[in-house]
């Protein structure tokens, strides 16, 4: 069973090719972290926010991403950000067309 971690919050900017520009590196860090298999980078210029779906192995590596993360977060002067892990219903999520199996 996956884990999926939602992670909202306030964010000036940039957005867009900007904020590729800026957090390409940040992207690719990502990758190398212990159980991680995917994120979808999420944005709203509208509402001032911004964050992330990503999608873990195990719970425990969900919960040590949460940890690292949050201390990343506070280094950009991010200290209210949303994190939420949940369990996927694998037998739902694929009549819903999910690229996991």
């Amino acid at each position: 069973m996956a884990y999926l971690l939602q992670v909202d919050f306030k964010h000036e900017g940039p957005y867009g090719d900007e904020m590729a520009d800026v957090y390409s590196d940040l992207a690719k860090s990502i990758n190398e972290e212990p159980g991680f298999l995917w994120k979808i980078w999420t944005e709203n210029q509208h509402s001032n926010e911004a964050g992330g779906i990503y999608i873990f192995e195990t719970k425990e590596d969900a919960e040590k991403y949460v940890d690292k993360h949050t201390k990343r977060l506070s280094g950009f002067g991010i200290t209210n950000a949303n994190m939420k892990i949940f369990e996927i219903n694998d037998k739902l999520s694929q009549i819903t067309q999910s690229p996991l199996k």
